[in-house]
């Protein structure tokens, strides 16, 4: 049945972060920046490991993946964002918000449960040092990074359907800068109480049980590193908190707005800027600063672009 027959909406308005032109001007400029420095930062990162033949190992290419998945998860929503605040377009087709719902499930619950798997990877260099190369060999880094890419499809699958289900028949403003589950279904002309509940164990179980797993591994290598502490336990202490600090940016929001049905505020599309613009800005930042071996990396890069 054609999506039309569902509903009688053909778009929706969004109403952004603000409507006053000049906070509109300076959104515009903040937002600009900060979405060339991501693509700027994780493509150099996605070049810089994959040039370098030190930069082989689980890590790195486990790292060269979320630099790809930033790049995506940003792009979702920014270009559109930039547009409707540089031409004052605030109107949306369904058919285009649908998509960019499903994308945006698609990419950040990939994301979640790549960052996972980096903590096991983690877990397993440092707990089970061992049997590292054995366990994280190339062969299981591309099974375990299709899972997430994967896993992450299904998720938006289910997210798509339960929204493109319910008909849209009156309001159509919705009070944020892209179109999420949240604000979406409770513009539909139905009961949504189980549509929300359903919205909330899939995403939010997904964010809540992905984190606790991140928190559990971490603490099991905290444990490990105080039990043999060593100078390479050091650096790899400094490299797990590294990792924390992606994790809390991305995962805090995420919890706070998908584990909490039935409610909505307005400070919502402002936390949403944590997780689609703030964690993917700073995700380079991050492992480029607290990292040696890439900085070292991006410097012979850097020397041998010169010479051409």
């Amino acid at each position: 049945m054609a999506l039309g027959n569902f509903s009688r909406v053909t778009e929706f308005i969004l109403l952004g972060l603000s409507d006053t032109r000049e906070l509109q001007v300076l959104s515009f400029t903040f937002f600009f920046l900060s979405y060339a420095m991501v693509l700027l930062g994780n493509l150099l990162i996605i070049v810089t490991v994959r040039t370098d033949p030190k930069l082989s190992s689980p890590m790195y290419f486990l790292l060269c993946n979320l630099s790809f998945i930033d790049i995506c998860c940003t792009s979702v929503t920014s270009p559109r964002m930039l547009v409707d605040l540089l031409f004052q377009k605030k109107a949306i087709a369904f058919e285009h918000c649908i998509a960019q719902l499903f994308f945006l499930h698609f990419v950040g619950a990939s994301e979640k449960f790549l960052l996972t798997v980096m903590a096991y990877d983690r877990y397993t260099a440092i707990c089970k040092p061992l049997r590292y190369t054995v366990i994280m060999s190339r062969q299981a880094c591309w099974v375990l990074v299709s899972s997430c890419w994967a896993g992450g499809f299904l998720h938006s699958i289910v997210q798509t359907l339960l929204t493109v289900r319910l008909p849209f028949c009156g309001p159509n403003k919705i009070d944020n800068y892209f179109c999420d589950v949240p604000p979406v279904i409770r513009l539909a002309c139905a009961d949504i109480y189980v549509t929300e509940w359903l919205m909330a164990s899939n995403s939010g179980l997904i964010s809540l049980v992905c984190f606790l797993v991140l928190v559990t591994s971490y603490t099991f290598i905290l444990v490990t590193i105080r039990a043999h502490f060593t100078e390479g336990h050091w650096k790899a202490l400094s490299t797990c908190a590294s990792h924390m600090m992606v994790v809390t940016l991305f995962f805090a929001p995420c919890i706070i707005i998908y584990l909490r049905p039935f409610s909505t505020f307005p400070s919502d599309k402002r936390i949403c800027v944590i997780y689609t613009v703030f964690s993917p800005l700073m995700n380079p930042l991050i492992y480029t600063l607290r990292n040696n071996e890439v900085k070292a990396s991006m410097w012979k890069l850097w020397k041998r672009c010169r010479v051409f």
